[in-house]
C-alpha cells in the first residue's frame, strides 16, 4: 500500500501588507484589471486576518479588496477614536480607482453602515450590524478589550446614526443576520431593512453571532450583490 500524501494548496498571500497613518492593512488584488473594490471592516476585538477568506474570495471574483485593523486592534497604532469613520476613507483610497463596496460585521457592520453611506459607496453589506448604542452601553461598562479613547469613541458612535444612515442607502444595503445571534439581535437588522427602501435581509435560521461573516454559500450571495452593484454603477444606473 503507498502512503498516504497529504496535498498542498497555495494561498496567494496579499499583494501588498503595510500601513497608512497608523492603519495596518492587507491588500487583495486579483489578475487583469478589478471591477471594482471592497473595504472589508472586522468587529470588536477582531483583526484583519480574520476576514482574509472574504478578501480572496473577492479577489477570486475578480474584485481588488482591502482587510484593515481598526485603531486598538491588530497591527494598527493608537486607540479607537474619533478617526474611526475617517480611517474608513484612508483606506478606501488604497484602492484602484472604480466603484466602492463596503462589508463589515458586527462593530464593522454598524461601521459600514455609516461610512458607506458617507463615501457613497455603491454596496454596503452589514453583517450582524452592532447598533450606535449597543456599542456605547459596552465601551461604558468596559466590556471590550480593545484600546479605545472612551469619550472621543462614545460622541462619534451619539452622533452617527446607523439607522438614518440605513434609511439613505436604501437598495445599496444587504443585511445579513443569524436568527440565533446571542449578541446582537435580530431585531436590529430587521428594523434598518424596515427603513431602508429597498434593502434586501437575510435572515438565516439558527446560527450565532459568528457563524454568517464565513459560511461560504453567504460569501458567494454577498458578493452577487456587490457584482450587481458595480455593474449597475458602470451602466451609469442610479441606485439611490
Amino acid at each position: 500500500m503507498r502512503p498516504h500524501r497529504a496535498h498542498r494548496v497555495r494561498v496567494e498571500p496579499p499583494a501588498d501588507v503595510g500601513a497608512v497613518d497608523g492603519l495596518a492593512y492587507a491588500l487583495f488584488l486579483p489578475t487583469g484589471e478589478p471591477r471594482g473594490g471592497v473595504v472589508i471592516m472586522h468587529g470588536a476585538g477582531s483583526c484583519k486576518e480574520s476576514h482574509f477568506d472574504f478578501a480572496r474570495a473577492c479577489r477570486g471574483a475578480g474584485l481588488a479588496a482591502v482587510a484593515f485593523d481598526a485603531r486598538g486592534h491588530g497591527d494598527s497604532e493608537g486607540a479607537m477614536d474619533a478617526r474611526a469613520v475617517d480611517d474608513v476613507a484612508r483606506i478606501a483610497a488604497l484602492l484602484p480607482a472604480g466603484p466602492l463596496a463596503v462589508r463589515g460585521s458586527s462593530m464593522g457592520g454598524w461601521l459600514a453602515l455609516v461610512a458607506g453611506e458617507a463615501l457613497g459607496a455603491a454596496a454596503v453589506v452589514a453583517i450582524c450590524p452592532a447598533g450606535g448604542d449597543m456599542l456605547r452601553r459596552g465601551l461604558a461598562s468596559g466590556r471590550f478589550s480593545f484600546a479605545a479613547d472612551e469619550p472621543a469613541l462614545d460622541a462619534l458612535l451619539a452622533e452617527r446614526d446607523e439607522r438614518a444612515a440605513a434609511a439613505r442607502l436604501g437598495e445599496r444595503l444587504l443585511l445579513l443576520h443569524a436568527e440565533g445571534d446571542e449578541q446582537v439581535p435580530i431585531a436590529h437588522s430587521r428594523e434598518l431593512h424596515e427603513l431602508a427602501a429597498g434593502s434586501r435581509l437575510v435572515a438565516v435560521p439558527g446560527g450565532h453571532h459568528r457563524s454568517v461573516q464565513h459560511d461560504p454559500e453567504l460569501q458567494a450571495l454577498a458578493l452577487r450583490f456587490i457584482e450587481r452593484a458595480f455593474a449597475a454603477a458602470a451602466a451609469g444606473l442610479d441606485l439611490t
